[in-house]
């Protein structure tokens, strides 16, 4: 992929993403799935992995990716704002149920996957605990310090982390086998909605997939390929086959940083 820089980025109109260069940051190829599947054309902009990125954070006031920034209007960052964006200027079928109920399910799960002390934050506590993760082995150097105290890292919050996520995969294990039962292979409804996106988004977290389909640094596939015993029993096949089927339907392979 190519990156512009945030200088060119500015300059340009439609639809900049910033996203971390090089590597499958989970939040980010979210952003980029939710994308793609309301198919929403989209310039990326390079963000460097834990630098200050102090060009950034002047144009938007942010320095983590992803971050969506549309012609003249104030940047978007979290999953919940890029997410309404996609619906809101994308084309083709809505991902979104029609029935309240069934939207509200929806944004519950897609919640606790990549919300605050959801799925996808408990792990990034949880790696931050890692002497790996502190001290990757491929000469990078990660502001580490700034991390930890951006997303309130405690020994605490770091042994609290392996449980909630647990907690999150069951769930998500029993919303699939109740709509298998019911002749669904999706989380809800019978076809795709975001939901099913950020799952296969996040499940990198603790699934990564095979180098040709994602590359990525070898300490990171070292941290997201390690589980807790908690984590491996509540990590049930039918999250990988889901997770699987929803690549193969609806997120080019490999995925490209």
């Amino acid at each position: 992929m190519k990156y512009y820089s945030v200088e060119e980025a500015r300059q340009m109109p439609g639809l900049r993403l910033v996203l971390t260069a090089h590597m499958p940051g989970p939040w980010g190829e979210a952003a980029k799935a939710v994308l793609g599947a309301r198919n929403v054309a989209y310039i990326p902009v390079e963000q460097l992995a834990m630098e200050p990125n102090e060009d950034l954070f002047q144009w938007t006031g942010i320095r983590n990716a992803p971050i969506a920034v549309l012609d003249d209007e104030p940047p978007v960052h979290t999953w919940l704002d890029i997410l309404l964006l996609a619906e809101r200027i994308g084309t083709g079928p809505s991902l979104m149920p029609e029935d309240e109920l069934d939207r509200a399910l929806m944004m519950g799960i897609s919640t606790e996957l990549c919300g605050s002390d959801g799925f996808g934050w408990s792990r990034r506590l949880e790696l931050m605990g890692r002497p790996s993760t502190k001290n990757p082995t491929d000469g990078a150097t990660y502001d580490m310090a700034r991390m930890i105290r951006m997303y309130g890292v405690s020994q605490e919050a770091i042994d609290r982390a392996p449980g909630r996520m647990a907690q999150i995969m069951r769930g998500l294990a029993k919303q699939l086998h109740k709509q298998e039962a019911a002749g669904s292979e999706y989380l809800v409804t019978d076809r795709l909605t975001y939901c099913d996106l950020h799952w296969a988004s996040l499940s990198l977290f603790v699934s990564p997939l095979p180098p040709e389909q994602c590359a990525m640094p070898d300490f990171m596939r070292d941290n997201y390929s390690h589980l807790t015993p908690e984590l491996a029993d509540a990590l049930d096949p039918i999250l990988l086959r889901h997770r699987d089927r929803v690549y193969e339907r609806h997120i080019a392979l490999p995925l490209d940083f």
